[in-house]
């Protein structure tokens, strides 16, 4: 039933607050309670077609909304203040790097509590004695941080602070003393909020294509690199356009992976360096010019970036470059725009149509891939082939469209770049902050933001940092699915730190600190409301799919055992590099 605000409850702060947030698509809050936001979580309570969701901790909460973000287009989390707040920073830092809009919302002693603290100098619970300690640590991961001391003013610097979020696609953080998510507010918003537009000097802008189109047009193996940004800022759209009119092949970073639906005559696959398929990588490394748009790159891509620097026509968020040309304010929409428009105009004279080179066939690129130590026992499950057989599963029963991915930095997340076929949006994952544990937190948000199925594949330190989040998934009855690839070890740590340690032998070991503690993960799933199974076979695997795919109304949490040893194709090139 809908919720309904008393009649004689005037309109608040924070009434107007949620009727912007609603506007802007989001239809459900997470949530942590607390005495100083109580104000607001009262609110958000009675408020009409926005949903509370309860999380389990601050992180849930957070990585929640990030994943929310990631796929509605903007996502919330009201947060205690101090206690709470600070506890939420790792997920705001990740949702800063990677461009996720997230409104932290919060609440602050109020005006009475500074004048008892100036008086007597108390120290109030949750503070650190400096009460405005929350907004200046958000401030180094939002765009905007604020707290509003008064009902004055407070739809201006509201509607200012949520256009700041859309407009760059990153966090931000309000707060109000406590007593004013109260205060009353002039009558809910008629008018939308829009994005700010920014428009690139004329000049400039002509500069950075012509530059831009000069080795482009000298090129013999051009190639598009796509990036995550695109999908932020709405611009997947353009991106198809300069696919087409180019001919151009096209990747995507780790990152960016599904920015478009995978398929196509151009596609060649995600590169992610030294796991990538090794056509991907042999197409990437032959091109003579890269055009890379939106992409965040990282020290994942150093191989890349250092033998492409001077062949690359790079457009993001913090301008274009051309090779070693820069322009520093010329947008990348702009930019698209323009050499689309370029492109267009020289159809003719431009013959590059080049097709990618065919996909591997199953069951590669899992085979080629899989540890060859078990080569032996084609029941033994190993990461490569836990996915060789649950994409065939979901490719058989037409699954790909229905599912949402996500992933924590984990040796599966790397592996999960070979897949193909994918749908835009579908691959949520932490490929640059690289955050153990995001992976379990952001199934509810991927799941609610997107209304299909999560498809959550941790490993036993990514689903032991936040487990509670599968209590979260149970009570609001969403039947996501969270695979714990289940060694017992921090693998991808140890790739990193020794990779011999992965050598057959009794004189090879893994690091003490790479080791983890035993669970009985059918026990949790029971203690949290969730489905069970442990899966140590691949026809025990393959079972567990069958049943996973008729369960509806609570989640899944599978138990898939691999050994210790298991060491995918992907990670020892990652690791050797």
């Amino acid at each position: 039933m809908p919720k309904r605000r008393p009649k004689t409850q005037p309109f608040t702060v924070a009434d107007y607050l949620l009727t912007r947030l609603k506007q802007l698509g989001v239809d459900h809050v997470f949530q942590i309670p607390g005495d100083y936001v109580k104000h607001f979580t009262q609110a958000l309570e009675h408020f009409d077609g926005i949903q509370t969701i309860g999380a389990a901790n601050e992180l849930d909460a957070a990585y929640a909304a990030d994943a929310y973000a990631r796929t509605r287009g903007l996502g919330a989390v009201s947060l205690q203040f101090g206690v709470s707040s600070f506890s939420a920073l790792n997920a705001f830092a990740g949702a800063w790097v990677e461009r996720s809009p997230i409104v932290a919302i919060s609440a602050t002693p109020g005006a009475d509590m500074r004048n008892i603290t100036d008086m007597y100098d108390v120290l109030f619970h949750h503070s650190t004695g400096d009460l405005d300690a929350d907004m200046n640590v958000y401030r180094n991961v939002t765009v905007k941080a604020i707290t509003l001391d008064s009902n004055v003013g407070a739809e201006e610097k509201i509607d200012d602070l949520l256009v700041d979020a859309i407009t760059h696609r990153r966090p931000v953080y309000i707060a109000c003393y406590k007593e004013v998510w109260a205060e009353p507010c002039r009558p809910p918003p008629k008018t939308r909020l829009k994005p700010r537009e920014f428009v690139s000097p004329p000049a400039a802008l002509e500069n950075a294509v012509e530059q831009a189109w000069s080795m482009l047009s000298a090129a013999k193996n051009p190639l598009i690199f796509a990036g995550v940004e695109l999908l932020r800022f709405g611009l997947t759209g353009l991106l198809q356009e300069l696919i087409e009119a180019s001919g151009y092949l096209y990747t995507t970073t780790t990152l960016g992976k599904t920015v478009l639906d995978e398929g196509g005559d151009k596609f060649i696959g995600t590169y992610s360096d030294a796991a990538s398929i090794p056509a991907v990588r042999d197409t990437v490394m032959a091109a003579d010019c890269v055009l890379t748009l939106g992409a965040i790159i990282t020290d994942d891509y150093l191989v890349f970036i250092e033998s492409k620097y001077p062949q690359m026509v790079l457009a993001d968020t913090s301008g274009v470059r051309a090779g070693y040309f820069k322009y520093g304010d010329v947008g990348m929409k702009d930019f698209m725009q323009a050499l689309l428009k370029k492109f267009r105009q020289e159809r003719k004279r431009y013959p590059i149509r080049a097709v990618a080179p065919p996909q591997p066939k199953w069951p590669e690129p899992w085979v080629s891939n899989s540890d060859p130590v078990y080569a032996d026992d084609p029941q033994v499950i190993t990461y490569n082939r836990f996915f060789q057989h649950s994409m065939e599963f979901l490719r058989r029963h037409d699954m790909l469209k229905d599912i949402v991915m996500t992933y924590g930095v984990s040796s599966a997340m790397y592996v999960a770049t070979n897949a193909y076929g994918l749908k835009q949006g579908s691959y949520v994952s932490s490929a640059a902050w690289q955050c153990i544990g995001f992976e379990t937190g952001a199934a509810c948000g991927a799941q609610l933001g997107s209304g299909k199925r999560a498809w959550t594949v941790a490993g036993d330190g990514g689903f032991m940092m936040l487990c509670q989040s599968l209590s979260t998934l149970a009570r609001y009855k969403l039947d996501a699915v969270i695979f714990v690839m289940s060694n017992q070890v921090y693998a991808i740590e140890q790739v990193y730190v020794d990779m011999t340690a992965f050598q057959p032998g009794p004189q090879h070991v893994f690091d003490a600190f790479d080791i983890l503690p035993k669970w009985d993960y059918l026990a949790l799933a029971q203690a949290f409301g969730a489905e069970g199974i442990r899966v140590e076979t691949v026809d025990q695997l393959k079972a567990a799919l069958a049943k996973i795919r008729k369960t509806r109304g609570r989640p899944t949490l599978v138990e898939v055992v691999i050994p210790q040893k298991d060491l995918p194709g992907q990670m020892r090139r990652l690791g050797s590099e």
